[in-house]
């Protein structure tokens, strides 16, 4: 037995569950892992979320924030920040993917996702959450010439390369502050959020995964929904939620276009580097698959005039056959 998983053992037995019956659930993209618990008639998840990799922190903020503005985020029963262990409620199997997967309907499902947005974008924001500003976000978009062209190359990106990518995404980023910021849950998208049977419209959208909450611009969390690297969506619903987000939260249209495209670039782009990275530094080869579908998205979003320089320097630097299939294979034969 290893030391992390007798203190966990140990964790559990503290909280009054030593005899629970334990089943893993589906993993992520992280260093964190989930457990179904069961003691008789109750049930839990843990999840063991290991330092240094991992904080829980401000899973636990967020958390106690969401519930006490009437979201459905888990309650906490049992807590070790210091060894990365939470007790959570069990808001249950369903999912909005396996909902959606199983027949039911993707207009409700998706209208009360974005209602919860709206909602959550009028709300008071919590203190001591750090800042989403273009520093962060030109740092994440950098992923994709850490990870994902070296891959393709074998080599690091060119210093002149890399600043020009650099420069064409800070000029285009401002246009991603088009108005407050609100609480930005991040991963805000149909793999993390639970369908469930509680009265109160915003109530039943559950939250999994928001333990990387930031304050920043409004327009990510929806392009978090509507840009899904596991998902298809059809464009006439993401114009039909698009549109249903900003005429409710009284946006104007154009900067709001150019804002969703901005941080859809942006978000994509990341992800690419993610997805790579994962594959080369964690051994997680199955977010590989994922990678054309982001490209898709990526260059639609690219087509928006904001977007411009960054749109010529992937014109220039990552032609069609460096894009698509291509990291599959290079990454593969690795």
């Amino acid at each position: 037995m290893s030391a992390r998983t007798e203190s966990i053992e140990l964790f559990l037995e503290r909280a009054g569950w030593s005899h629970a019956r334990r089943v893993p659930l589906a993993g992520d993209a992280s260093f964190r892992r989930y457990e179904r618990v069961s003691q008789g008639a109750q049930h839990a998840v843990l999840m063991d979320a290991p330092p240094p990799h991992e904080d829980v922190r401000l899973f636990i903020k967020i958390a106690s924030h969401l519930r006490v503005l009437g979201y459905s985020a888990p309650d906490i029963y049992a807590e070790d920040a210091e060894l990365g262990a939470l007790l959570l409620e069990d808001l249950g199997d369903d999912l909005f993917t396996r909902v959606l997967d199983a027949g039911g309907d993707e207009y409700l499902l998706y209208r009360h996702a974005v209602d919860l947005l709206v909602d959550l974008a009028q709300r008071e924001l919590p203190d001591e959450v750090p800042t989403y500003d273009i520093p962060a976000l030109l740092e994440e978009a950098s992923l994709f010439i850490d990870w994902y062209l070296p891959a393709l190359s074998g080599h690091p990106v060119p210093s002149t390369e890399r600043e020009a990518f650099l420069d064409a995404w800070r000029r285009a980023l401002p246009l991603a502050d088009e108005g407050s910021p609100v609480l930005v849950l991040r991963d805000f998208h149909v793999d993390n959020l639970v369908w469930l049977d509680r009265p109160d419209p915003i109530s039943r959208v559950g939250l999994l995964d928001f333990q990387d909450a930031v304050i920043g611009p409004r327009m990510y969390d929806l392009v978090s929904l509507l840009e899904d690297a596991r998902r298809d969506i059809s464009p006439v619903l993401v114009a039909e939620m698009f549109e249903r987000y900003v005429m409710a939260t009284r946006m104007d249209g154009a900067s709001a276009a150019a804002a969703y495209a901005v941080l859809g670039a942006q978000r994509n782009t990341k992800i690419i580097g993610i997805f790579t990275r994962l594959c080369q530094r964690d051994g997680k080869s199955d977010y590989l698959k994922y990678i054309p579908r982001v490209w898709k998205l990526l260059e639609n979003d690219l087509e928006h005039p904001a977007l411009g320089p960054v749109r010529d320097w992937f014109a220039q630097c990552v032609p069609g056959s460096m894009r698509d299939s291509a990291i599959t294979n290079a990454v593969a034969a690795l």
